[in-house]
């Protein structure tokens, strides 16, 4: 198998022009079906580093920053940009169809499986099978508040609410942003504390000087409408994988399970021991995963072409 070190040669980054902003892309690999990783919060393209040469071996993978993270632009929210799901989801859609130029493979992190899913549902001519790995649960949704602990129901609007004051906003994220908070975080978020490297602390903490990035990340901390997984799911046009990292404690598996029942759903794959981001944290893991998956929906797919 192709070696997940973050050390590996890739190509240098693209720019594509969405909606007159620049947005950044990596692409690598000649042949076979079209790949399209998608990010979590506050993450970017970097985050699927360790798993782009193995996918490149058989698959044309291209990884996308959403508008508002990593390299891509910044533009101020509500009057700019709406900085929704559903605006990822069609920016997605969007890259598929202009730079991707056919269906592809959608494969999502965190809240990246949430626009991923977003992207397939309502655009069904761009996915050909969705990938969910470790998917946002969106506990902090206005729908799903009254099931969380008083503290939390309690404590998350009134944090929102501060942190719609503006010099408040700008202290906190100010605060969180310093690489020592990072690590802390991805010391929670990853079971493995020595995939947590100055690298991925760096990956994570310089998009954060970008001019508009407080206020982009203030935006999503006060989004609490727009889709749930389970709302996407029964909607899916192509059929999809969820692996889940037993040891997230951000998305509880037990939770994550439930998502699973539903039709579309082929495969439920738990990883033991693996935090929140198994991309990352286990690419021996999810690498030959997502490897046989994309080869036996090919196989599918091109079996039903050629019966029609």
């Amino acid at each position: 198998m192709t070696n997940s070190s973050s050390k590996t040669t890739l190509t240098p980054t693209k720019t594509w022009i969405w909606q007159d902003y620049p947005i950044c892309y990596q692409a690598e690999g000649d042949t076979g079906p079209a790949v399209v990783l998608v990010h979590g919060f506050g993450a970017s393209w970097w985050h699927w580093r360790k798993n782009i040469p193995a996918l490149a071996e058989n698959c044309r993978v291209y990884t996308i920053d959403l508008i508002g993270f990593g390299a891509s632009a910044k533009p101020q929210p509500g009057e700019q940009m709406h900085y929704t799901l559903e605006t990822w989801g069609q920016q997605v859609a969007d890259f598929c169809r202009e730079v991707v130029g056919e269906p592809a493979f959608l494969v999502g992190n965190s809240i990246g499986c949430i626009v991923v899913m977003q992207a397939a549902v309502s655009n069904p001519d761009i996915a050909l099978g969705v990938a969910l790995l470790n998917c946002s649960l969106r506990l902090l949704h206005d729908r799903k508040r009254a099931t969380l602990p008083w503290t939390r129901r309690v404590g998350a609007p009134v944090l929102q609410r501060l942190l719609s004051i503006k010099p408040l906003g700008q202290f906190f994220f100010n605060q969180v942003a310093k690489p020592k908070t990072v690590r802390k975080i991805l010391l929670q978020a990853y079971a493995n504390a020595e995939v947590v490297t100055d690298e991925l602390v760096d990956i994570l903490t310089a998009p954060a000087s970008d001019p508009g990035a407080v206020a982009v990340f203030l935006a999503f901390t006060s989004y609490s409408t727009g889709p749930l997984p389970e709302d996407l799911l029964p909607q899916l046009p192509c059929p999809a994988i969820i692996l889940w990292g037993t040891a997230d404690p951000w998305e509880p598996i037990e939770l994550g399970r439930e998502l699973g029942n539903f039709p579309q759903v082929l495969k439920f794959i738990p990883l033991e021991g693996v935090g929140h981001c198994p991309q990352d944290e286990a690419p021996e893991l999810v690498n030959p995963i997502l490897q046989d998956w994309i080869s036996e929906r090919s196989i599918v797919i091109n079996s039903a072409k050629l019966e029609a």
